[in-house]
């Protein structure tokens, strides 16, 4: 058995943690961004370590930063948390919610 590494112990618990905050499940998760779900309970249990092109894809899958998730960063500024609300929305929809901003934004200005 590899010996596991503290700063992969930690990325696995904040991928874990985060997972579970949007009700998503291992599998689903290993289904989105094309690994085996014993990738993905290795990686939450700090077994293996996650390569960059992958962390990406987790991080768009799940919605967070990689700061979030490398560094325990989760201080968010004012425009990131309806970044995150948006990444999950459909082109269409962002373009919605864009416009209602726009018109919120110009009403608060004046």
């Amino acid at each position: 058995m590899r010996e596991k590494k503290q700063i992969n112990i930690e990325i696995g618990e904040r991928i874990k943690k985060s997972r579970e905050h949007i009700n998503m499940t291992q599998e689903k998760l290993a289904e989105k961004i094309d690994v085996s779900p014993q990738y993905i309970s290795d990686l939450e249990r700090g077994v293996v370590g996650v390569a960059l092109p992958t962390l990406k894809k987790i991080c768009i899958t799940l919605g967070v930063t990689s700061d979030s998730l490398l560094f325990g960063n989760t201080e968010k500024t004012d425009t990131s948390v309806i970044e995150d609300c948006c990444r999950r929305l459909s082109g269409e929809q962002v373009k919605c919610v864009e416009e209602i901003v726009i018109k919120i934004t110009e009403t608060l200005l004046r």
